[in-house]
């Protein structure tokens, strides 16, 4: 189940502002699922849903079944399903779980700031 979601390339290079990449990078995101168990099709919907909200026309998905293809879970060193990795823009991050609390995902994804609790 190796299935790739092309989005039309976007010409103008991001920048980075504030600690938060502008939308305009483009996000190469790969995701690998067992099976379609429904932990994967919960990580598949739910990515494809935070892709469409916030990377709209500007990312590349590509699902792994590391069932049809499990030699790939070495080469990534996946130790847990299913695990999205953010490959462009750097720098390279991990995000374990079904996708389900947005806003992991979008600090995963460098496109909301951590919140820091400040002292008073």
């Amino acid at each position: 189940m190796t299935t790739k979601a092309k989005e039309s390339r976007v010409s103008q290079k991001g920048r980075k502002t504030g600690g938060v990449v502008a939308k305009k990078d483009r996000y190469i995101l790969r995701l690998y699922v067992a099976g379609t168990t429904l932990q994967s099709m919960r990580a598949v919907s739910n990515i494809k849903n935070v892709c469409e909200e916030h990377l709209a026309g500007s990312y590349d998905l590509e699902v792994v079944d590391l069932y049809q293809q499990p030699h790939l879970a070495e080469g990534e060193q996946i130790i847990a399903v299913p695990t999205l990795i953010k490959k462009l823009p750097l720098p390279l991050r991990r995000i374990i779980g079904d996708m389900s609390d947005t806003e992991r995902v979008l600090i995963g994804l460098d496109l909301k700031q951590k919140k820091n609790p400040t002292s008073e």
